[in-house]
């Protein structure tokens, strides 16, 4: 099948379309042939060696970790799905590799695709709608009448955290371009601050949650933002010693996850607030909580552009540059 792979970690080349064999099916997986699948930044993490430390990937290994597409063969355990269903998913670490013709993915990590949506569109939310949905309902815990800071608004996590966290009855304040203005006000953004102009240090007081997408500075910034008593959940690192315990990390890696977040976690113990690093796990049953939303038109995908499988390299640069309104995808059908 056709593939895109990773044969080296920081390879010049970036990766290429080449051939791999079609994957082998488990008792508890399916196999999807994938009609469209999503572009994260996490991908280029992945594909550059970031995060080998502690999700390694033996190589060659095909990228890519959302998708949709049609489910073509059963494995003997599966109960819940069939051959022609329609289904969307973020597969679980160490079981990626969405950029192919075909992927098995387990049972458990998959959902049907909300019937409302393209399979473009169904490939753009797993991976950011997971993630938010554990950000801001399962370690969050948001509750209506709270405020929540949401940063990089116009981004493809900022696009459905507005949303959700609107759903929810928080109030939200996020940052953009002044290009993107209208675009996070329309999701529903109560307060939008232009970061080219004004330091929302300045503006943002006293708020329950800060979901954090940035860089160490702006994390240090938003930890003063907060209530004491508040929380920021920070999905750009530093990983922290609850996520070396989660991942069952050997001990020299759960030292070096201890240092690299020493520093952030004493200023959230000095500020008298809390700091948590996420790392989304993949859940079908959160998708399925997910669709629903969806599904009533309360959470739409926004994407910025479709490219063709072809042009995928064009399209992981394109995430890179950081100028994406919403989510890039990519067209295997």
């Amino acid at each position: 099948m056709k593939a895109f792979i990773i044969d080296k970690y920081k390879s010049k080349d970036g990766g290429r379309i080449g051939q791999m064999p079609l994957p082998e099916l488990q008792p508890d997986e399916v196999l999807v042939e994938v009609h469209a699948a999503a572009v994260n930044l996490l991908d280029s993490k992945i594909r550059d060696g970031e995060f080998k430390l502690f999700l390694p990937y033996k190589t060659p290994f095909i990228l890519g970790h959302d998708v949709a597409g049609i489910i073509t063969k059963v494995g003997a355990r599966v109960q819940r799905f069939k051959v022609g269903d329609e289904v969307y998913a973020r597969p679980a670490d160490h079981h990626i590799g969405t950029f192919a013709e075909f992927i098995a993915i387990r049972e458990a990590d998959i959902a049907i695709k909300p019937k409302n949506l393209t399979m473009e569109e169904a490939a753009s939310v797993p991976l950011v709608g997971l993630t938010v949905w554990q950000a801001l309902v399962e370690i969050g815990k948001l509750k209506k009448g709270q405020k929540v800071f949401i940063q990089a608004g116009s981004g493809g996590v900022g696009t459905f955290a507005i949303q959700l966290a609107k759903h929810l009855g928080a109030t939200v304040a996020t940052t953009t371009s002044a290009g993107n203005m209208e675009l996070v006000k329309s999701l529903g953004a109560d307060v939008v601050i232009d970061y080219k102009k004004d330091d929302f240090e300045k503006v943002l007081h006293d708020y329950d949650l800060v979901l954090n997408s940035q860089d160490g500075k702006t994390l240090e910034k938003s930890l003063r933002v907060l209530k004491p008593g508040g929380q920021l959940i920070s999905i750009s690192g530093p990983p922290d010693p609850a996520f070396a315990e989660e991942i069952k990390s050997p001990w020299f890696i759960k030292l070096i996850i201890h240092f690299l977040s020493r520093g952030v976690r004493k200023q959230a113990k000095r500020l008298k607030v809390g700091f948590s690093f996420l790392f989304m796990k993949a859940s079908g049953e959160q998708l399925k909580e997910i669709t629903s939303l969806i599904s009533s038109g309360i959470i739409k995908p926004v994407i910025d552009k479709v490219f063709p499988f072809e042009s995928i390299k064009d399209a992981i640069t394109y995430v890179e540059s950081g100028r994406a309104k919403g989510k890039i995808v990519i067209k295997m059908k």
